[in-house]
């Protein structure tokens, strides 16, 4: 079974929601404390293995690209000023032995697209998909999501999805599964549909941003037409590959946060908050003092 060794990353898009922030920058260069959602996904993918992070960009979003650059104006800066800790954290952004790619999706057409455009860097591999505003944070000595999605699949060779219940009236916001158990925490997929009404979703399992997809999932998104708001759907092309594979809906260990809202985005910035090293302890007792 071949190991998951690359990442494909949708960014293209225009971060509406948090309009006027993401007006003149990406929304994945918003920070949790002290660091952009692309980079804790980006780590996360790091420490699932995966060596080559393959972003699928859009315009005005050269910020993610100078994000994982050198920077030698600032490194020469903190270097002179002997501000050593900073220049290594500059430095460390990213792994020495990671590639990036880059790679511009030349119109807003979906997810599906977006996915379709990383296949002549993918090829004939399996590989992930992670959506940096589907943040996921793990409890101190747990697997981050995607290592323990790669993991299973090394074990059983199958395309996987991450999914969690979320509130029926809340169905027609994600692409829905129905499933029939296979393991503990595993599900085997019989059906998938986008954004489904609350009356005609199939089940209250959603699929949520960390997927782990075989190569020929790229066949059946080039025969696609638009789909759901017009656009060429990775849920349609999921549906088309149950057809001839199994794929599997995993109940990941870990919090979502919807970091794509901007109650999600509050939400885990007062979670890692309260967890980071430097602002932890007097973060706790402001809040526990806030009126």
């Amino acid at each position: 079974m071949k190991k998951i060794r690359k990442a494909v990353f949708p960014v293209a898009g225009l971060g509406s929601r948090f309009l006027p922030a993401t007006k003149a920058q990406p929304k994945e260069m918003l920070p949790i404390v002290d660091k952009p959602l692309i980079q804790y996904a980006v780590e996360e993918a790091v420490a699932a293995g995966i060596t080559d992070m393959i972003f699928i960009t859009g315009r005005n979003k050269r910020a993610i690209e100078d994000h994982f650059d050198k920077a030698y104006e600032l490194e020469a800066e903190l270097e002179s000023a002997q501000k050593t800790q900073l220049l290594e954290l500059v430095q460390n952004v990213i792994p020495k032995h990671i590639n990036c790619i880059y790679i511009r999706q030349s119109a807003p057409l979906g997810l599906g697209h977006a996915v379709l455009c990383a296949r002549p860097v993918v090829g004939d591999e399996p590989f992930a998909v992670l959506l940096a505003d589907d943040f996921m944070d793990v409890e101190s000595g747990q697997l981050p999501v995607l290592a323990q999605m790669t993991g299973i699949f090394l074990r059983e060779g199958a395309s996987m999805l991450a999914v969690q219940d979320v509130p029926r009236a809340e169905t027609k916001q994600y692409g829905i599964v129905s499933a029939v158990p296979y393991q503990p925490d595993l599900e085997r997929v019989n059906g998938i549909v986008e954004k489904p009404s609350a009356e005609s979703a199939p089940s209250t399992l959603a699929v949520v941003g960390r997927y782990v997809l075989s190569n020929k999932i790229f066949d059946y998104l080039e025969g696609l037409g638009r789909g759901a708001g017009g656009e060429i759907q990775l849920t349609d092309g999921i549906a088309a590959l149950l057809q001839s594979e199994p794929v599997l809906a995993y109940r990941y260990s870990g919090q979502r946060y919807d970091c794509g809202s901007k109650l999600g985005y509050l939400k885990a910035t007062v979670a890692m908050g309260l967890k980071h090293a430097e602002t932890g302890r007097e973060f706790a007792d402001y809040l526990k003092n806030l009126k």
